[in-house]
C-alpha cells in the first residue's frame, strides 16, 4: 500500500477526539513497518482492573462487547509478515482495558499459533471475557500440517477442541464454531459432538460459520446455536439475503468477520494502491483496475459520513454494521494500536433511524464489482474464505 493512503486513515483518527484519550496507549507505536523492528514486554494489565464499558450485546445467551476483536492477523498479516508477538499481546490487553471482552481465534489461524498468542495475552483476565475458537479444517492436530479438505468426525473435534484447550490455557471455549460444514459429516453428528463437548463445561455456546440455510436449521434444531459468522460488510452484502433473516427468526446472534472489506472500508487502499507480494489483495478482482474504481464510491460516501459524524470511515462501516441489528456484532482485526483504538471507538457513534435508513439507501445505490478470492487460495493463505456456491 501507499504510505500516503495509510496517513490519510491515520489523519482522520487524530483530527478526533479519540485521538486525546489514545495518546497514552499511542506512544512508541509506529507505523508497521517500522514495528516489526522492535521488541519489549507487553504493556501489563492488572487482572483486577474494571474494563471501559463500550457497550454490550446479546448473541442468543451469550452477552458479549458490542465490538469485538479478530486476532487472526496477529501472527501472520496479509502481506506475510510476522508481527512482534509482545506488541500483539499489548494490543489485545489494551483492547480488554477498552471494554472488549470478545476475542475470535481459530485453529486454522497459524495453524494453532494464534489460539497460544490469545491465551498467553487473556491470562490476567480469563474470566471476563469470551474467546472463540473454530474446528472443521483438515489438520492434523499434532504438526499442524494442512490437509486436503475438510474433517468434521465427532472424535477429531472433540481431540481438536482438547488441543485448543491447552493452547489457551483454559478450561472452556466460550463459543465454538464448525469453521466451515462438511459435506461427509452429517451436521447432526457434529451437533451431537459439542453437545458432549458442552456436557463436560468445555465447550460454553456454539456456532457455524458460512454454512447454507438447510444446515443452520438442522443443526438449530439440534442443538440450538448461538451465533452464526460470515463476512458482512458494505462491501460484501451476501448475508442480507437470507442468513440474516433466519438468525432473526431463530435467535441466533451474528458476528461479522472482515467487517472492514479487509482494510478497505477504511480508506486505506485508493486507485493508486500498490499491494505487496504475497498480500492476497493483490490477486482480487474487486481491489484491482475499472472494478477497484469503480467500488471506490463507498469510500467516498464512508469519507461523507464520517466528516458529518465527526468519526473516521472504520468507524462509520462498522457502526452501520450494528445498526442494523441489535445483535450483530463486527470483530475487525488489526495489528497496530492505534487501529484497535479507533475501531473499539465505533461503538460511541450513534446513527439515528433516520440516519440508518439514509445510509442504507446509499449503500445500496452503489453496486459492488469484482470477486472475492477462490475458497482454496484463501485456505492456503490462512484466512477466511467465502462458502461455495
Amino acid at each position: 500500500m501507499t504510505a500516503d493512503s495509510h496517513m490519510r486513515r491515520r489523519s482522520f483518527l487524530f483530527s478526533s477526539g479519540a485521538a486525546l484519550a489514545a495518546s497514552p496507549l499511542l506512544a512508541g507505536i509506529g507505523c508497521a513497518q517500522t514495528s516489526m523492528q522492535r521488541s519489549g514486554p507487553a504493556a501489563p494489565t492488572s487482572p483486577a482492573a474494571a474494563p471501559t464499558s463500550i457497550g454490550r450485546r446479546k448473541l442468543g445467551s451469550l452477552e458479549v462487547s458490542s465490538v469485538g476483536l479478530g486476532v487472526q492477523n496477529m501472527t501472520r498479516r496479509y502481506e506475510t509478515l510476522v508481527p512482534n508477538r509482545p506488541q500483539m499481546i499489548a494490543i489485545i490487553r489494551a483492547a480488554y482495558d477498552r471494554g472488549v471482552t470478545f476475542f475470535d481465534a481459530a485453529e486454522a489461524y497459524g495453524p494453532f499459533e494464534v489460539e497460544r498468542l490469545l491465551g498467553e495475552a487473556i491470562q490476567p483476565f480469563r474470566d471476563k471475557v469470551a474467546i472463540t475458537s473454530k474446528f472443521g479444517w483438515n489438520i492434523d492436530l499434532e504438526t499442524g500440517q494442512r490437509r486436503p479438505g475438510l474433517n468434521s468426525k465427532p472424535d477429531h473435534i472433540k481431540l481438536a477442541v482438547e488441543a485448543m484447550l491447552k493452547r489457551f490455557k483454559t478450561d472452556r471455549i466460550d463459543l465454538l464454531y464448525q469453521h466451515r460444514v462438511d459435506p461427509e459429516v452429517p451436521i447432526e453428528d457434529v451437533a451431537g459432538a459439542v453437545k458432549d463437548l458442552m456436557s463436560q463445561g468445555k465447550v460454553l455456546h456454539w456456532g457455524l460459520s458460512e454454512m447454507g440455510l438447510q444446515t443452520l436449521h438442522r443443526a438449530h434444531a439440534v442443538l440450538p446455536l448461538t451465533a452464526v459468522q460470515n463476512e458482512y460488510s458494505m462491501l460484501w452484502r451476501g448475508p442480507e439475503a437470507e442468513v440474516i433473516p433466519a438468525c432473526q427468526e431463530l435467535g441466533i446472534g451474528f458476528v461479522c468477520w472482515s467487517p472492514l472489506g479487509v482494510g478497505f472500508l477504511t480508506g486505506a487502499i485508493d486507485d493508486e494502491t500498490r499491494f505487496a507480494q504475497g498480500d492476497i489483495r493483490g490477486v482480487e478482482s474487486r481491489f484491482s483496475g475499472d472494478d477497484l474504481k469503480h467500488n471506490l464510491a463507498l469510500v467516498q460516501l464512508l469519507k461523507q459520513w464520517a466528516e458529518r459524524k465527526h468519526a473516521t470511515p472504520a468507524q462509520i462501516a462498522l457502526a452501520w454494521l450494528m445498526a442494523q441489528k441489535p445483535w450483530i456484532v463486527p470483530i475487525p482485526g488489526t495489528t497496530q494500536m492505534a487501529h484497535m483504538l479507533e475501531n473499539s471507538g465505533a461503538a460511541d457513534v450513534h446513527l439515528s433511524a433516520g440516519e440508518v435508513g439514509e445510509l442504507n439507501s446509499a449503500v445500496r445505490v452503489i453496486e459492488v464489482r469484482g470477486g472475492r478470492l477462490p475458497e482454496q487460495v484463501l485456505v492456503l493463505s490462512g484466512v477466511e474464505a467465502p462458502p461455495k456456491k
